[in-house]
């Protein structure tokens, strides 16, 4: 019988969030990269395809790690599990550190994979920092970003915990993945115009690290808006956790 070990369960948040993300910013590069324009006049969805896909990329990341860790994925979730269900403040930094290196690798990754698109689309790499990283849709105002990304993480850790409480209606074991995968998906739908629905330090900051190393231009560190996708979703996970445990689980039937 094998034990876990700290090793095991960082190997699996990297590479539970490297698949997350390689699905994720797979689809964002090919709906913004074969627009109109590219040779063959390939039109391949928009933002339909961007939210079911990056639900769909959740649910396949939290199949990989799902055994060994829980399926963290999310430097928000770890950081609200510590404060809210007793996951040891130890491992914190380790897991923020695999999330983010997995995020960072599968932004290489899908580079690589795309890099004659971004050739074609974007030759400078002027313009195409956002397949990676988020972008808010109001630069100049940004208390509404802070107020978006605290709104959908406190949204998503709200549902997960409902979710994977078993004093509440737990979906079925096989079906607590996928369940957590349409609360994305919803989430986006919902919320993901605003700041690009980041809701995860990592699968941002981790992309737009590589944007930066990979010489692309305006990554967002030239005006601190990166500081936003990694801080709110912290106090919305930790805000969404207070509102399902004094609001919901307190009263459940133990």
């Amino acid at each position: 019988m094998q034990t876990k070990s700290l090793a095991g369960e960082l190997l699996a948040e990297f590479v539970g969030t490297m698949v997350l993300m390689l699905f994720g910013l797979g689809v964002v590069a090919s709906v913004v990269l074969f627009q109109k324009g590219i040779p063959g006049e390939i039109v391949n969805g928009g933002v339909t395809n961007i939210n079911i896909a990056w639900g769909l990329a959740v649910t396949m990341g939290i199949y990989i790690a799902g055994k060994t860790t829980g399926a963290h994925l999310n430097p928000a979730v770890t950081v609200t599990l510590a404060a809210f269900r007793g996951f040891p403040w130890g491992k914190v930094a380790p897991y923020v550190i695999a999330q983010t290196a997995g995020a960072f690798v599968a932004a290489a990754i899908v580079y690589l994979n795309y890099r004659p698109a971004f050739q074609a689309f974007d030759p400078g790499l002027a313009k195409t920092a956002s397949i990676f990283a988020t972008v808010p849709a109001f630069p100049t105002d940004m208390a509404s970003g802070w107020i978006d990304q605290i709104l959908g993480t406190a949204l998503l850790l709200l549902m997960i915990l409902a979710v994977t409480d078993e004093t509440n209606q737990p979906p079925g074991s096989n079906l607590g993945a996928l369940m957590v995968g349409l609360i994305v998906v919803a989430i986006g739908m919902s919320f993901g115009t605003m700041h690009g629905y980041a809701i995860n330090p990592a699968r941002d900051f981790g992309p737009r690290l590589f944007t930066l190393v990979a010489g692309f231009q305006n990554t967002g560190f030239e005006t601190g808006v990166y500081i936003v996708p990694i801080v709110a979703p912290i106090l919305g996970g930790l805000l969404g956790a207070a509102v399902y445990d004094l609001a919901i689980r307190r009263y459940l039937p133990k």
